[in-house]
């Protein structure tokens, strides 16, 4: 029989809940406005993206996804959007390896719309055609991650063998 906590709670079952989505931090740069809206709108648009989870106690973490969208316009910077967009979530009786799962897939691709939306609102609010980003499969880009990782850790320890063989 499952183990039972005073409130009633079921300690044994999975769950997987988003407690809470808030805007954490965020910023909005035009440095070079009014100027940059002269001409025709074609813009290099560049977005690094990243996340930080912290663990709260309780079976409860923040996860922070980071974007950073910077369009610029030939040489000079339109506008730069940097959002910190957070969410803290319950996630209870998971194995390791799924928990750390859902942190760095599940987690981020919850909060991304929420980023997506803000990103869109700042770039029309700051004057510019709404910047509309492109859905993310993070379940992708973490394996990505995974595999460059797998790549430069075989890479280094490839480099430590040579090393050791050539102090011989």
């Amino acid at each position: 029989m499952a183990e039972q906590k005073p409130d009633g709670l079921d300690t044994n079952r999975i769950m997987v809940a988003l407690q809470r989505v808030y805007l954490k931090d965020t910023s909005f740069e035009a440095p070079n406005s009014p100027q940059i809206f002269t001409g025709e709108w074609r813009p290099n648009v560049s977005l690094n993206l990243g996340s930080k989870t912290t663990e709260l106690g309780d079976d409860q973490y923040e996860c922070v996804l980071n974007l950073a969208v910077e369009a610029k316009q030939e040489d000079k910077i339109a506008f730069l959007v940097e959002i910190q967009q957070a969410g803290v979530f319950l996630l209870r009786g998971l194995e390791p390896a799924d928990l750390q799962r859902a942190l760095v897939t599940f987690c981020p691709q919850q909060l991304y719309p929420f980023a997506r939306e803000a990103v869109s609102d700042f770039t029309s609010k700051g004057g510019f055609p709404a910047l509309q980003l492109q859905p993310m499969n993070f379940e992708a880009i973490a394996a990505e991650a995974f595999r460059r990782q797998q790549a430069e850790q075989a890479a280094a320890g490839n480099d430590a063998g040579a090393s050791r063989e050539a102090s011989h």
